[in-house]
């Protein structure tokens, strides 16, 4: 007897669906692609912090104060992570520890001015780095409202333009609004090794360069 004699709702069959084998495919590459996403444990170094930041020591560089305020409100660090960017536009980067005062103040500024010191400055260098000379303390001048160090061998204004995350550290780049030059008569201070180093006179000419080395900063002779 069917269920429409009997008064009662007539069972349902279960619904058994037909999945093509590319349905199964499907599946295990979407699986398959996951995995490979997952991300993977980094192998173990084979240094210590201390050796890096030795090896990063044997790489010879200038000196600068990075700095920023508003009115009379300036603040200053000493740093060495500082290079070029671009020629169009014309930007600079510095590298700054997130645990650093100078990291708020330039994301509240969004703007930053950078020194070039010169061997007389040292001083200057040990200033800002915590190391502050009794009696003498560094003047500031305004470039296109930026405060620089009175008296650098380069000093440059730039608006913040992109800030790149960098583990410990974030990148602020900046577009380059105004540049002033006094180099003249003056030696670079250089850093190397833990320690700050005097600028020989070279033994040899620009001629003897690479010229690789000049087209890769965009310079042409």
């Amino acid at each position: 007897m069917d269920g429409a004699g009997s008064g009662r709702p007539a069972r349902r069959q279960p619904v058994r669906q037909t999945l093509s084998p590319r349905h199964f495919e499907s599946k295990k590459e979407a699986a398959l692609a996951k995995a490979e996403h997952v991300p993977q444990a980094p192998e173990a170094q084979n240094f210590s912090q201390r050796d890096f930041r030795a090896a990063m020591g044997q790489f010879a560089s200038g000196v600068v104060v990075i700095s920023t305020g508003r009115d009379a409100e300036i603040h200053a660090m000493t740093a060495n992570a500082f290079m070029s960017g671009s020629l169009a536009p014309v930007l600079v980067l510095v590298s700054v520890a997130k645990t650093a005062r100078m990291h708020g103040r330039i994301v509240s500024t969004r703007q930053y001015g950078v020194s070039v010191l010169s061997q007389s400055q040292q001083w200057v260098s040990n200033h800002f780095a915590g190391k502050a000379v009794p009696d003498r303390v560094p003047a500031f001048d305004q470039l296109a409202d930026i405060p620089v160090v009175h008296g650098a061998m380069v000093r440059l204004a730039a608006d913040l333009a992109h800030e790149y995350d960098c583990g410990d550290h974030t990148l602020f780049v900046g577009e380059v609004r105004a540049l002033e030059l006094h180099h003249d008569h003056q030696k670079p201070l250089l850093y190397y090794g833990g320690s700050y180093r005097n600028l020989a006179p070279p033994d040899w000419s620009v001629e003897s360069v690479p010229e690789i080395l000049w087209q890769d900063q965009g310079f042409s002779y």
